[in-house]
């Protein structure tokens, strides 16, 4: 499929959620990303842009941690269950939302709103780590682990919303994956999710290995990209919570996106888990930048 002639214009929200993390510092990541100058990247591609400012979040000094199996769920749900709202507000509206994370558990908020505004759709779910535990098999508690899982329902009753449909997906597929968990590991293999490891990605390449990921995805009522930063090697993206050696090379997460632009594809779009505090001069932020013009149609002719 060929993108349109004249593509959607790109909703910006910001949601600097760090209450999911186990390190404090994403929640700036918005502010990185746009210091990045996003906008001015995207309109530079002939998009329309307009950024609808951040869905206010709360800290973890002044919030009650609840359960220590899901750390701050309810307020986590919270945000998120606003954030599903301006989500849905712009779709409806025929734009592309763009969601600047904060944690990953931000995901549920945008998954959350496009279901809400079209049906449980699918994912492409672009991270080094699985995002498939629930409150019984995770080993730290961090609700940013466990997104994936609540977005399929398989995440417990603990995490359905009066804000946005659970489940919110009737199909993912995940792109470089060099961490998981046992817990997730079984429900992989439970729910017969598709996942394509790193050692696949070096066997096979990026190209066959994102178009058999969008053939799984097909016919679903959206889709939505989740890009996590720590999918790239340290090497390119220094400034995440939770690095893991061994990720995609700068030029292989690029093509990874410009072949999802180039299928036509994308109805929605977070990235996810930029932390300033531990990058090198908003080199990550920067990468984020580019990584979304690639998303979004960047061509280097």
């Amino acid at each position: 499929m060929k993108p349109p002639e004249t593509p959607p214009a790109v909703a910006v929200i910001g949601a600097g959620l760090d209450l999911g993390a186990g390190r404090r510092g994403v929640d700036m990541g918005p502010s990185a990303i746009r210091y990045a100058e996003l906008e001015a990247r995207i309109r530079a591609l002939g998009r329309d842009v307009s950024d609808l400012g951040d869905v206010r979040a709360p800290v973890p000094e002044a919030t009650d941690e609840g359960d220590e199996l899901s750390r701050y769920l309810e307020p986590i749900k919270q945000v998120c269950g606003r954030l599903a709202e301006l989500v849905d507000e712009a779709a409806g509206r025929g734009e592309l939302p763009l969601v600047l994370g904060g944690d990953h558990s931000i995901a549920m908020g945008s998954l959350g709103g496009m279901a809400r505004s079209r049906g449980p759709g699918a994912a492409l779910w672009i991270d080094a780590h699985g995002d498939l535990n629930r409150p019984s098999t995770s080993p730290t508690g961090n609700v940013h682990g466990m997104p994936l899982a609540a977005a399929l329902g398989a995440a417990g009753p603990a995490f359905a919303s009066d804000e946005y449909p659970t489940p919110s997906l009737a199909k993912a597929a995940l792109v470089g994956i060099r961490s998981l968990d046992p817990g997730e590991r079984e429900l992989i293999h439970e729910r017969g999710i598709r996942v394509f490891t790193m050692t696949e990605i070096d066997r096979r390449g990026v190209e066959a290995v994102i178009s058999d990921a969008l053939d799984e995805l097909r016919g679903a009522a959206f889709l939505h990209v989740s890009l996590d930063l720590d999918v790239v090697d340290p090497m390119f993206a220094p400034g995440v919570g939770t690095p893991v050696p061994g990720g995609l090379s700068y030029r292989e997460a690029h093509l990874a996106l410009e072949l999802v632009a180039e299928a036509g594809v994308l109805d929605s779009l977070d990235v996810v888990e930029v932390n300033p505090i531990l990058d090198r001069a908003n080199e990550t932020a920067r990468l984020a930048v580019e990584l979304v013009a690639s998303a979004l149609g960047k061509r280097i002719l």
